[in-house]
C-alpha cells in the first residue's frame, strides 16, 4: 500500500519513487508497518462456537479476513448484530393447507417448525441473533409439551420474538415475552382473573412466581458479581408469598385480542401472534405489593390503576431489581461462553447490563458484546475449568455446519420419529416443563461438584441419551453422506467429497476432519486412536468405511463434545 502511494504521488517507476520521493531520502528510511496479527482458525473457532450454532471453515475464514486479531472480533460482532432476524412464523404459516381438509390436525404443523428452526440455525446469516434466541428460549421457556402442542403459530412467533428482541432492550423483551400469547397460555396469564371471593376465584400465580424465579431474580439476593449475598450465614430470599399474589393480580384481565369484552374474548389464528388485550372488567383493582430494594420506585401499586398501568409498574419494579443483571448475564455467559465464569467476568458483563456507558439499562447489544469481548472470552483455554460441555444439539448443527448438511427435499428432519429430543434430549421449545432441559446450577455428582463447579449440560448426558447421540453420529457418518445413492429425499446427508479423496491416507484423512471439526486442535491420542480405527478397512476397498470412522471417531469425542 505505502509502495503504491509513493507511484501515485510522485507518477514514476517503482525503483525511482523509492529514490526519489520525499526529497531523495533514502529508500531505506520507507519503515512499512507490521503485517496484522491475524487471528488464527484455532480462535476463529473459539469465537465461532460461542456465537453461531458451530464453526465451520467458511465463517472462519470469513472473520479471520475482517482484520488483525485485535478488531476482527468486533467487526464480527458489529455485522451480526446489524443483520435482521431470520424468523420461522411465515414458514409455519405456508405449511396450513388451503382449503383446510376435514379432520386436519394443527399440531401437524409443529413439524415445519422444527424444520425452519434447523433451517435458521444451521444456514441463516444472522447466526449470533439466533444463537442468542436459543439460549432466551432456554431461560424464559415455553414449551410444545403442554397446551401448546395445538398452537403451532404461537410459538414459532414467541421464537420469533425472542429473535427480534435479543439485541434490544431486557425491558421490552420482557413486556413482549409477559403478553405473548403464547407465554400467556403456558403460564395461565391468558384469562386470568380478578379475584371473586363468592366463587372461590383468586388469581392464578403461575406467571407471577416464575417470571422472578426462572425469568429475571432467582431466588435469593445476589451480589454484582453473580455470588449470594449472606445474611448470618443464609441467604436472603428475593421474594414472598405477598408479593407473589401482589403480582398476580397484576397480571389480571389480559387475553386474546379483538374482542369487545374478557368473556367474548376468543382464540383465532391471527389473535394467536398478537400481543394480549386487557379488558377492564377482570382486572384486580387492589393495590398490590411488589419488590422491595434500596432505588424500588415504588413497593406498592397503587389501587385503582388500569392493566396497561399495572403492568408498566409492575415489570418496571422487576426490571429494575439489582438482581436481574448477575441473574440474567451469567446464564447467558454459560450459554455462549463458559459454565464456570469468575466473578470478576460477571461484574464486568453485570456493569454493562447496568449502565451501557450512556446511561442506559438493560441493552443487549452491549451485554453481548461485553460477553463475547470479554478476556475470559477471547484468552486460550489455560484451565480444565475453561469453556463448557456443548449441548448434545449443538455438537449435531455444528457437525451439520461443518459438512454442508442438507437433503434434497431442502428439510431438516433428525429422527424418523419423535423431533430431536427423542435423540439429542432437547430441541426448540421443546423442554418437559418451565425448568428446561437443564439447571444453570448442575453439578454432576463427583469430581465437579467436589470442586464447587458446575457442567449443566451433563444434566442430559445419562447413558441412554450418550448412546442414542453416538449412534446418531455413527448413522450419520457412515451411512448418510454423499458417498451413498437411493437414500430418501428427506434424509440429511452431509457432504464427505473432500475427505473421500484422501480415504487412502489415514495421516490426511484424520488432519482433515480434525481441520473441520476441531480447527486442528486434536490430541496425539485421539488422533493415533483414529487412525488405527481406520486402518482396520482397506485403502481401495473400505473407502466409505475409512471416511465414516474418522468423521464418527472425532464427532463423537470428548474433544469435540468440548467447547473450548
Amino acid at each position: 500500500m505505502i509502495v503504491k502511494r509513493l507511484i501515485g504521488l510522485c507518477g514514476l517507476a517503482l525503483l525511482t519513487a523509492l529514490a526519489a520521493c520525499g526529497g531523495g531520502g533514502d529508500s531505506s528510511s520507507v519503515v512499512p508497518p507490521p503485517p496484522p496479527v491475524l487471528l488464527t482458525k484455532a480462535e476463529a473457532f473459539q469465537l465461532l462456537n460461542q456465537g453461531t450454532f458451530g464453526a465451520n471453515d467458511s465463517d472462519a475464514s470469513h472473520l479471520i479476513s475482517l482484520g488483525d486479531n485485535s478488531n476482527s472480533v468486533s467487526r464480527w460482532l458489529d455485522e451480526q448484530i446489524a443483520k435482521p432476524a431470520s424468523t420461522q412464523l411465515a414458514y409455519v404459516q405456508a405449511g396450513l393447507p388451503n382449503p383446510i381438509p376435514a379432520g386436519f390436525n394443527i399440531s401437524s404443523l409443529n413439524t415445519q417448525r422444527v424444520d425452519v428452526w434447523f433451517q435458521n440455525s444451521l444456514n441463516a446469516p444472522d447466526q449470533l441473533r439466533q444463537r442468542v434466541a436459543w439460549a432466551l428460549s432456554n431461560i424464559m421457556v415455553i414449551s410444545q409439551n403442554s397446551s401448546l402442542v395445538n398452537y403451532p403459530y404461537a410459538l414459532a412467533d414467541y421464537y420469533d420474538t425472542l429473535a427480534r428482541d435479543a439485541f434490544g432492550n431486557f425491558r421490552t423483551l420482557l413486556q413482549d415475552v409477559t403478553l405473548h400469547v403464547g407465554m400467556g397460555l403456558f403460564l395461565n396469564v391468558l384469562g386470568n382473573r380478578k379475584p371473586d371471593p363468592a366463587h372461590f376465584i383468586r388469581p392464578d400465580e403461575n406467571y407471577a412466581r416464575e417470571v422472578m424465579q426462572l425469568f429475571t431474580i432467582g431466588l435469593v439476593q445476589l451480589n454484582t458479581d453473580g455470588s449470594t449475598q449472606l445474611v448470618n450465614g443464609q441467604p436472603v430470599p428475593t421474594y414472598d408469598q405477598l408479593v407473589v399474589e401482589g403480582f398476580a393480580n397484576a397480571y389480571t384481565g389480559w387475553s386474546y385480542a379483538g374482542a369487545t369484552s374478557f368473556a367474548a374474548a376468543r382464540h383465532t389464528l391471527a389473535a394467536e401472534v398478537l400481543p394480549m388485550q386487557a379488558y377492564t372488567e377482570q382486572h384486580s383493582t387492589v393495590a398490590k405489593r411488589v419488590l422491595s430494594y434500596p432505588g424500588a420506585a415504588l413497593t406498592t401499586i397503587p389501587a385503582d390503576q388500569t392493566p396497561a398501568q399495572d403492568l408498566h409498574d409492575a415489570l418496571d419494579n422487576i426490571f429494575n431489581h439489582p438482581n436481574v443483571g448477575p441473574f440474567i448475564c451469567k446464564q447467558l455467559i454459560q450459554r455462549l461462553v463458559t459454565s464456570n465464569p469468575t466473578p470478576a467476568y460477571v461484574q464486568r458483563v453485570v456493569e454493562k447490563f447496568n449502565n451501557d456507558g450512556s446511561g442506559v439499562r438493560g441493552n443487549m447489544t452491549a451485554v453481548i458484546r461485553a460477553i463475547l469481548l470479554d478476556s475470559e472470552a477471547r484468552s486460550a483455554p489455560s484451565t480444565a475449568t475453561n469453556g463448557k460441555t456443548k449441548e448434545p444439539l449443538l455438537r449435531l448443527t455444528q457437525l451439520w455446519r461443518a459438512y454442508g448438511a442438507k437433503a434434497a427435499s431442502g428439510k431438516y428432519q433428525p429422527t424418523a420419529s419423535g423431533g430431536p429430543t427423542a435423540t439429542f434430549g432437547e430441541g426448540p421449545l421443546l423442554a418437559g416443563s418451565v425448568f428446561n432441559f437443564f439447571s444453570p446450577s448442575y453439578a454432576p455428582p463427583g469430581e465437579i461438584s467436589a470442586q464447587n463447579l458446575v457442567a449443566p449440560e451433563l444434566q442430559l448426558a445419562t447413558e441412554y441419551q450418550n448412546t442414542l447421540v453416538t449412534n446418531f453420529f455413527w448413522t450419520q457418518a457412515i451411512g448418510r453422506t454423499t458417498a451413498q445413492t437411493g437414500l430418501g429425499a428427506d434424509v440429511v446427508v452431509i457432504d464427505t467429497t473432500a475427505e473421500t479423496a484422501l480415504a487412502a491416507d489415514s495421516e490426511s484423512l484424520v488432519n482433515k476432519v480434525a481441520d473441520r471439526l476441531l480447527a486442528g486442535q486434536i490430541s496425539a491420542t485421539l488422533k493415533a486412536q483414529t487412525k488405527a480405527q481406520i486402518e482396520r478397512s482397506s485403502a481401495t476397498t473400505g473407502i466409505a468405511t475409512r471416511v465414516g470412522d474418522a468423521i464418527y471417531m472425532i464427532a463423537s469425542s470428548p474433544e469435540f463434545a468440548r467447547q473450548r
